[in-house]
Order: C-alpha cells, then structure tokens, then sequence
C-alpha cells in the first residue's frame, strides 16, 4: 500500500507537469518567456520558503537532525543548478511559441534517454535495451518532427535543446542533492533561475507588466503547482519508491502534455505524428528497462 500511495503521488506530478505546458503556452499570447519564466521562478522559490519552514517543524518535533550539508555546498549547488534550469527553461519556453505542447512535451521528455547516455561519457556501460530505445527516440523524433522537406522547426530545434540542458539539470542534481537539503536547494534555484530570468527580459524583451497580469493564471498555475507543488511531492515521493520506477512515472508528463494540449487548445495530431509520440514513448520505457536511475 505504501509503495501505491507514493506512486499516485508521482502520478499526481506527472500530471501537473504535463498540464503545465498548456499554461505555458497560453502565457505566451500575452507576455515573452523570460518574463514568464521570471515571475514563475519567482512564485516557485517563494511557494517553497513556508514549506522548508513547515519540514524544518516536523524534522525538529520528529527529532531528526537538521537539514543535510554545509551552507557552501547548498549555496554552490543551488547556484550551478539555478542557472542551468534557467537555460533550460528559457530554450523551452521559447521553443513552445512555435510548436505544439505535445511535441513540446514528448521532445523535453528525452531527458530519460539522454541522461543514462551522459553517464556512457564517463565510463558507465549502456545495455542493449537503452541502445534499442535511443533508436527508437531518433525514429520517432524524426515522425515526430520532420515533415517532407521542410526539416526541424524552429520549435523542435529549442524544444531538443531545453532537452539537453535539462539532461545537464538532472546530472547537476544528482551530484549535489545527497549533499544537501532536497527543498533547499530547489528554493535556491527557482531564485536564480528567477533573478537570471529577470536580467534575461530586460536585455532581451521589452517589459510588460500589464501582460504580465493578464497571465497570472499561467503564472500562478506554473509556479505554485508545477514549481512549488510538484517539485515537493517528487521529493517526498521519490524517497518511498523504486528509482527506476519513479522515473518511469514522471516521464507521463509527455503523455498528459499531449492529452492537454488536445483536450484544452484543440491541438491535434497528425496519424504519423502519432506515431512518433508512441515510438518516443516506447523509447522512454526500455531506457528504463536496465534497471538503473534515470539519474544514472
């Protein structure tokens, strides 16, 4: 029973991850992605200061030892992956203007594949089911994707490149979240992310505030449920229940991206299109198959 309860809790992440795309692409109607990404940040990085309080209470009644490593390692931490969650998400949102959020979902999806591929470059072996599932991830992108002559679309192209970055993300993560305090070090981030974001629309984007208010609930659906919400039940969830299998869970984000997209924008796929969603989506469950983290 215990292990169901934390899966519905990844279930329930997924989902909001995976609508999230729908905020985030109607956000776009009103107001450029750095300003987007900077005010979901922000709203991320403050939803999760009263929780840290909330887990500092229960830890000190429960008498646990307070929150993991030193101060340097989580300020280092949060800094490094402040900034490529920032490059990360500004690639997406940006990417998400001119492709649909399902393909947007299923193409930033890849992190599954990719990140056991970056483990290869430092010496871990690869097994054949991953090898299979990265061929079927290059299939079905090209379905996906590639129509007659035309080639990758903008869209695609950024949408693949938030991909990597949020390869280098999970891989950052990896490296220091056994150091530090999980909550902490997300809080940290969306602050940078945030204040990077912010410089980022000031060069790049002309400020609008009032477009910025006609998106706040894009804004507030993005930053309190898919920043603040779904980054804490992932946390809580995640120390319950089989690596693997998590991983598994959270990579639905790309079946509801495209469910939602259908269901609430009437963005509809194409038969081939279609196709190339089931082939990635195959590819993210042998990527699993190894038996190894998605974080490698």
């Amino acid at each position: 029973m215990k292990q169901i309860k934390y899966s519905l809790l990844l279930f329930l992440t997924a989902f909001i991850w995976g609508t999230a795309f729908v905020a985030q692409s109607q956000a776009m109607d009103s107001v450029g992605p750095l300003a987007f990404n900077m005010a979901r940040m922000l709203v991320g990085g403050v939803v999760l200061m009263p929780v840290i309080r909330l887990l500092d209470g229960l830890r000190r009644r429960s008498g646990e030892a307070a929150s993991p490593g030193s101060k340097r390692d989580l300020m280092i931490g949060g800094l490094c992956c402040g900034v490529v969650l920032f490059t990360a998400s500004a690639f997406q949102q940006t990417g998400i203007q001119y492709t649909t959020v399902g393909k947007a979902g299923f193409i930033t999806a890849l992190y599954i594949v990719l990140v056991p591929l970056a483990g290869a470059l430092f010496g871990r072996k690869i097994g054949a089911a991953l090898w299979a599932g990265v061929a079927l991830a290059v299939a079905g992108m090209y379905l996906l994707c590639i129509k007659g002559d035309a080639g990758i679309n903008r869209g695609d192209a950024l949408c693949f490149a938030c991909a990597l970055f949020f390869t280098a993300h999970i891989l950052v993560i990896d490296r220091f979240s056994p150091r530090v305090d999980g909550v902490r070090l997300a809080c940290i981030q969306f602050f940078v992310a945030g204040v990077l974001s912010f410089i980022g629309m000031l060069l790049f984007e002309k400020p609008d505030w009032q477009g910025l208010l006609a998106a706040w609930f894009p804004v507030l659906y993005a930053g309190v449920l898919s920043s603040g919400v779904a980054y804490t039940l992932q946390i809580i969830a995640q120390k319950n229940v089989n690596p693997t299998l998590a991983s598994l869970i959270m990579s639905l984000e790309s079946v509801f991206s495209a469910l939602s997209g259908w269901a609430i924008l009437g963005q509809s796929l194409s038969g081939r299109e279609l196709a190339g969603c089931t082939m990635m989506f195959a590819a993210i469950i042998l990527a699993q198959l190894p038996g190894k983290s998605a974080k490698a």
